[in-house]
């Protein structure tokens, strides 16, 4: 089901309904949308973006995980070097099948002697398992930026993506990363940003009532790269200040919500909510059996 729905509720407002219960975004399927850029049909780029992915895979050196506790909540931290470990999105694999899980790409992966070393959910998605955004993988475009306005955190401006081109790892406002002239390698639109130049979203507030569990990732250097995700729910405003003032991101970019899944094999972690879209992960070899 699409993830998208507002959460934004105060003591004196309602929550909204559950992410479950979300409505499908039509706006981002109008045509219109970054008429600039040219979405390569998706039956092309399957074999090439996959296969670039498994070819591309190295040994790993910065991978870390860490568990950070702030204002009385549990966060597991993965921080990433894309410098040293390459992040890759995940979306369909080589006969055009959603992954749908980490199982499904450690599947595709296994037969070349792979597998996810880190994974999370990488933006919302329609109820078909298509991105509501900007998808970019291998340098290939599945699907262009969405600049419509419309209902939920989506949509919750300014909303943002996350991206890595040549000059490195970026969180930017959509139409700010629709003008981009420089080649972009990876990207996944999402909304709403967290944190935008070190400033909580302005419609953020401090006594919201809806906590809900949450994943997101913040860019704080070229070397550093945090994805988080919530052991226990938690408001937007708390998970803003998370990254600005404790992670030291000056831009983050909100995931999603209730369906929020990670996949860390160190930690003995594999989560499997419900099927997912999007993607992001590390790869890196299957570990050679000891004599």
């Amino acid at each position: 089901m699409h993830r998208n729905h507002w959460d934004l509720g105060t003591a004196s407002t309602p929550r909204s309904g559950s992410f479950l219960a979300a409505e499908p975004v039509v706006a981002a399927e109008q045509p219109n949308f970054a008429a600039s850029r040219r979405v390569t049909p998706i039956r092309t780029l399957i074999c090439m973006a996959v296969g670039c992915l498994l070819i591309a895979a190295q040994t790993t050196q910065a991978l870390e995980f860490k568990t950070v506790h702030y204002q009385g909540k549990k966060f597991i931290v993965c921080q990433v070097d894309p410098s040293v470990d390459k992040l890759h999105l995940f979306l369909r694999d080589t006969s055009g099948q959603y992954f749908k899980s980490f199982e499904g790409i450690d599947r595709a992966l296994a037969p070349r002697g792979q597998r996810l070393l880190f994974g999370m959910n990488a933006g919302m998605y329609h109820p078909g398992l298509a991105p509501v955004g900007w998808f970019v993988t291998g340098g290939q475009e599945l699907a262009p930026i969405n600049l419509a306005n419309g209902d939920g955190n989506f949509f919750l401006k300014p909303n943002g993506v996350f991206l890595i081109s040549a000059s490195g790892p970026h969180i930017m406002e959509t139409t700010r990363a629709a003008a981009l002239t420089e080649k972009v390698e990876l990207a996944t639109q999402s909304g709403p940003l967290l944190v935008i130049g070190g400033q909580i979203h302005p419609a953020f507030k401090p006594q919201s009532d809806s906590a809900l569990f949450r994943n997101g990732v913040g860019v704080k250097s070229a070397h550093e790269v945090f994805f988080v995700i919530s052991e226990e729910p938690l408001i937007f405003y708390q998970f803003a200040t998370l990254f600005r003032d404790t992670l030291h991101c000056p831009d983050a970019l909100f995931l999603d919500g209730t369906i929020s899944s990670l996949h860390a094999p160190e930690l003995t972690r594999s989560d499997k909510k419900i099927d997912l879209g999007p993607m992001i992960g590390v790869v890196g070899p299957i570990p050679t059996p000891q004599p």
